[in-house]
């Protein structure tokens, strides 16, 4: 990919070399030769509308602070005509440009919410069929002169791969504040279709020219030959300016106003639907295919393993433990037990080393073309936290592999200073990898998911020396700013080990440490839609990539992090950040639609790739597991494979969003948490829902017998009636606030 990671640049001395589109901004502003066409206020920022040579701009200041200049029209080839037009509904000022390539137009508009906004939107209509060629870069910052090369300041996260077009940069120099340029590639579907181009790591940029890159063709021997059609108004930019006054602090400070800049732009994008899916099905189904089809699982010792793919790899602990508590939380819901659990749980003992005192990841007759003693730091923790659940809801077996286990993760960590490389020999913490890049960072955030298992032994033991440990370990990851993401879950499970540290210890640096992972883990989701190829067929919004710098979302780290947030928002309570509430909760909600579409069967044949990675087995469009692999670029989905592992997904989102009604005909569908219900009477139900001040919730109460629907009322607190978006025999849809509460009576 052109930009597999977006590396921290700062400039606190000025640029090491200037393009010639910094030289022309600059010119022009000293000169005095833009030309003004409007003025506009939000707050204290002064917004003017400009004419350059040969561009139309937007200049935002704040007097004496310095600003940001942002090319929102490239006309290169001259302009023969600018002219305001009347603006459209929710538009402070749209403007019309026409020159030789056609005419451009610029919608602007402005939000006076907490966090003030800024959306400005470019559409081309070319006179003749196009062919895009360059275009530069789009925003730039300015110090209190105009000057962009006067300004200082640093650019703290950019566009990483297909993900969120954004970047996150701060004018310390003279003090305009934070500010996050967002690029709302949803509404640039159309363009790339038209063009044949991809956004990868389109949002960045060197200091001082930072901002858009728009996609173009290559330019190589054979000239590219797809072209904009002539008289056909196509979206080129929709960027959104968030602002923050303040620019100074540490990651903490920066983190938390990166969250809510965020999720300011988060309130102001066109957010697509989601739909309904029945997880309960796909549950039963997945215990079915996980008991019966011989592609899932085999036997060794005497017992019942699962394969991580489909009818490939050798058994490991992480794959047995990630599903089988999994399938325990499932059984739970459901109030039933499922033989496959207890299958997979007779086994587990066999991970054991007696020597080393600690789980493996492979069995003892694992091939040799593994090395068994080889571990990734994250896989000796995993299981231990799948463990620690198992035992703090009653397992024994479960308790006394984790109370064995526990001593050698300790002193791995003490061994590795609490800084994991990639992968290490067991036996004598020989590194067989070190570092996942040329900075030398190895699996940043496996310090997170050691807290959390040592807080899982704090809360089984009430030993101090476990609440020691991990704070030690969250105190050992500051200072990583966006770089702490090396894999998504890891990331989420770091972010409620905090969370829980700062309950027990009443620390509130801990609360503010957690919001250094939440930024870390959004830095690398795609929060736009993607029409790109195959992706038209699947969602995508707010979809994770799997790891740092991976080019796929992944269905196993969809689900975990998912299981994570729900963790993190019941422990966050009222006192968490209103931003942080709506990314967590619209993050478990888009999961909740996005993740169906991993399975094959829910995709049309010809997206799912034909072959997989070698020795990761076949996909088989006829078992309810997951392929691991999704791309927002729209390649074939599955080329990884089929992974069991991510099989107790299914169990995860029913047992989440699924909740049974006693002697009552329906279940009650919601994507949003639940914190608390109550049974007013007999023919009634109150709950409150844990989402964020306005946004919305789906609700679906769903037919569970062969008896009809009965007719519902469904109220809010205030005492309004929600109608239904839906109605049919077997199903009726609602869209509720999501954070309030709701009584349905029938």
């Amino acid at each position: 990919m052109a930009a597999k990671t977006a590396r921290r640049r700062r400039a606190t001395a000025g640029p090491a070399g200037v393009t010639p589109g910094v030289v022309l901004l600059r010119e022009e502003l000293r000169g005095g030769t833009m030309r003004r066409i409007g003025e506009l206020a939000l707050r204290e920022h002064r917004i003017e509308l400009c004419r350059g040579h040969d561009a139309l701009w937007i200049l935002v200041r704040r007097p004496g602070r310095g600003g940001v200049a942002m090319r929102t029209a490239f006309l290169p080839a001259g302009i023969r005509e600018v002219r305001t037009i009347r603006p459209h509904a929710g538009e402070a000022a749209r403007i019309e440009a026409t020159s030789p390539l056609g005419t451009h137009r610029v919608a602007v508009r402005l939000h006076e919410d907490a966090i003030p906004l800024i959306r400005v939107t470019t559409s081309l209509e070319p006179r003749l069929p196009l062919l895009t060629s360059f275009v530069p870069r789009d925003l730039y910052p300015l110090d209190a002169h105009d000057d962009p090369m006067g300004a200082r300041g640093s650019v703290e996260a950019a566009q990483r791969g297909f993900n969120s077009g954004a970047v996150y940069f701060r004018i310390e120099d003279p003090g305009f504040g934070s500010i996050l340029y967002f690029q709302n590639l949803t509404a640039l579907n159309a363009y790339f279709a038209a063009t044949d181009t991809k956004p990868d790591g389109a949002v960045g940029g060197v200091w001082p020219e930072i901002g858009f890159l728009l996609p173009t063709p290559p330019q190589r021997g054979t000239p590219p030959v797809d072209p904009l059609p002539a008289g056909e108004e196509t979206v080129i930019s929709d960027a959104l300016l968030a602002f923050h006054d303040d620019s100074a602090g540490d990651e903490q400070d920066m983190a938390r106003r990166y969250l809510s800049l965020l999720g300011a732009v988060l309130r102001r994008i066109e957010l697509p639907d989601t739909g309904y899916h029945d997880w309960v099905d796909r549950a039963e189904r997945t215990l079915a295919d996980l008991a019966r089809a011989p592609e899932a699982t085999v036997r060794h010792y005497g017992h019942r393993y699962l394969h991580p793919y489909t009818a490939a790899e050798y058994p490991d602990s992480m794959v047995q433990l990630t599903v089988l508590s999994s399938i325990r939380d499932y059984e739970v819901w459901s109030g039933r037990t499922a033989p496959i659990g207890a299958e997979l749980a007779a086994g587990l003992g066999k991970f054991y080393d007696p020597r080393l005192k600690t789980l493996r990841r492979y069995l003892p007759n694992v091939g040799k073309e593994k090395d068994r003693n080889a571990v990734d730091s994250w896989y000796l923790y995993h299981p231990l936290s799948k463990l620690g659940r198992l035992a703090i809801d009653g397992d024994k077996r479960a308790l006394r592999l984790f109370e064995r286990s526990i001593d050698y993760g300790i002193k791995a960590a003490h061994h590795f200073k609490y800084k994991w490389p990639i992968q290490y020999d067991l036996r004598d913490f020989r590194v067989i990898q070190a570092a996942r890049d040329d900075q030398g960072l190895g699996q940043t955030d496996v310090g997170g998911l050691y807290a959390y298992v040592m807080l899982q032994a704090f809360e089984l033991t009430d030993d101090w020396r476990y609440l020691d440990e991990a704070r030690a370990a969250i105190d050992a990851a500051r200072g990583m700013r966006f770089e702490l993401n090396y894999q998504a879950n890891l990331t989420a499970w770091g972010a409620a080990a905090c969370m829980r540290l700062w309950r027990v210890t009443d620390d509130q640096a801990y609360l503010r440490q957690s919001y250094v992972y939440l930024a870390s883990f959004f830095h690398n989701t795609a929060m736009w839609e993607s029409e790109i190829g195959h992706a038209h067929e699947y969602r995508n919004f707010l979809g994770v990539t799997a790891l740092h710098d991976a080019p796929y979302m992944a269905m196993y780290e969809c689900f975990d992090s998912f299981a994570a947030f729900e963790r993190y928002l019941k422990d966050g309570g009222p006192d968490l950040d209103p931003a942080v509430r709506m990314l967590l909760s619209e993050y478990c909600r888009y999961a909740l639609d996005r993740a169906w579409f991993y399975y094959p069967d829910a995709l049309p044949e010809e997206a799912i790739a034909p072959k997989q990675r070698e020795s990761n087995g076949h996909v088989d469009r006829r078992l309810s597991f997951p392929v691991e692999d999704l791309y927002i670029d729209g390649q074939q989905a599955g080329q990884v494979g089929q992974e069991i592992y991510g099989a107790g997904a299914a169990f995860v989102f029913a047992s989440r969003a699924f909740h049974s009604v006693r002697d009552a005909p329906f279940r009650i569908f919601c994507d949003h948490f639940l914190l608390a219900s109550e049974r007013p009477s007999d023919r009634a139900l109150s709950f409150q829902l844990g989402g964020a001040e306005g946004c919305e919730a789906g609700l679906s109460l769903v037919r569970t017998s062969r008896a009809r629907l009965p007719d519902f009322t469904v109220t809010t607190l205030a005492g309004e009636t929600v109608r239904p978006r839906r109605t049919a025999v077997d199903r009726i849809d609602y869209r509720i606030p999501a954070d309030g509460r709701i009584t349905i009576a029938w």
